[in-house]
């Protein structure tokens, strides 16, 4: 079952890959193999993940709204903002980023006893195993094609 999964997840990459040569990202299949690669290191049972992917989804749409209005914050660029300006700007971002880290909790807490509290633990750093990996990939493609264009 686990040779099943990594041989679906790689099929996955590789035609995320080519959609990326392409210049179109299909997020679909990027998240397809985002939720291959997870459930794969979490060892996810069928009705672990039935509960754990919801939870998931629900949190990570969250995160992405707070993660863009703090760069929507930080994105000021040669805007002349006063002192007091700046000042509230700072205090709404320190707002987001304390929502960030309770609704962070929130998540943990619910997936710890969807889960059990060593998978909730483990996902942050498998979320960014998964990061890694198609950063990888995706300079291994970059450096495919600077190879196979200078020949």
């Amino acid at each position: 079952m686990k040779n099943l999964a990594i041989v679906f997840l790689l099929t996955i990459l590789s035609v995320s890959g080519y959609a990326q040569r392409n210049s179109e990202v299909d997020k679909e299949k990027l998240e397809a193999a985002r939720v291959a690669f997870i459930t794969n290191r979490l060892s996810l049972s069928p009705e672990q993940a039935e509960k754990f992917w919801p939870l998931y989804n629900e949190f990570s749409d969250k995160r992405n709204t707070m993660m863009r209005e703090m760069r929507g914050i930080s994105k000021i660029g040669d805007e002349e903002i006063s002192n007091s300006q700046a000042k509230a700007l700072m205090e709404k971002r320190f707002g987001i980023q304390e929502n960030l880290m309770i609704t962070e909790k929130v998540f943990l807490r619910k997936i710890a006893d969807a889960l059990s509290p060593l998978q909730a633990l483990k996902l942050n750093e498998i979320n960014r195993d998964f990061t890694r990996h198609i950063y990888r990939m995706q300079r291994k493609l970059r450096e495919s094609r600077s190879e196979g264009s200078s020949k």
